[in-house]
């Protein structure tokens, strides 16, 4: 299994029955293929869908998700303009979002929205969803792709917003923030707590039901 397949089976893991789901581009739209039998979501989409589905047949150019790639629509989903959109994320009515991370800190801070000195067409709906929704997971890699940490003491890139984040999930492990503290939960298959430890720059607790990560 794949460091992507492994995060988004586990984080799909995080989802109930009924839940109202935002997810990030890339990484998280992975998500709904691994949701466990008898759980059904429905997915919101900032640019003004709730209701979306897999794509089935040839895309319609009309309809893509927020990251501009085509989607489907589901029996009975709806769409509205982006003042609805946000009324609905601004408002709480979010269950869930999970984004992708440039960086997250032992603090709950999250940056995934700039890298100085590269051209960004902006922060999106990312500040909101993160403010708004009631569980912020984000999904990542544990690691750049030069082997620096993503997991920080504190976040050196630009925030997306500051101690609202609810739990990681990374190839390597998943953490949880409980009581204001960095915890760590569980440990991949074939990891061992050394080697979360080396690639973590954050201090974190490790729970001492700590078990081997769900797949």
């Amino acid at each position: 299994m794949d460091a992507k397949t492994l995060i988004a089976s586990r984080v799909a893991q995080e989802l109930k029955d009924g839940d109202v789901v935002n997810l990030g581009i890339g990484l998280p739209t992975l998500i709904p293929n691994y949701l466990p039998p008898g759980i059904n979501i429905t997915l919101q989409s900032e640019n003004g869908f709730l209701g979306m589905g897999p794509l089935t047949g040839e895309p319609d150019p009309d309809l893509v998700n927020a990251g501009g790639k085509p989607c489907g629509i589901l029996p009975g989903a709806s769409f509205f303009d982006s003042a609805m959109s946000f009324a609905i994320i601004r408002g709480g009515h979010v269950d869930v979002t999970v984004l992708g991370g440039l960086q997250v800190d032992q603090e709950a801070n999250l940056a995934n929205w700039m890298v100085p000195g590269k051209m960004i067409p902006g922060m999106g709906g990312a500040m909101d969803l993160v403010t708004g929704a009631r569980t912020v997971i984000v999904a990542m890699e544990h690691a750049t792709k030069d082997g620096g940490a993503k997991i920080l003491k504190r976040c050196q890139l630009p925030l997306t917003a500051a101690k609202k984040v609810s739990a990681i999930a990374t190839e390597l492990a998943f953490f949880r923030f409980i009581d204001g503290q960095l915890v760590l939960t569980e440990i991949a298959p074939g990891v061992t707590l050394e080697e979360i430890r080396r690639k973590t720059e954050a201090e974190f607790v490790v729970c001492p039901q700590c078990r081997t990560m769900k797949q």
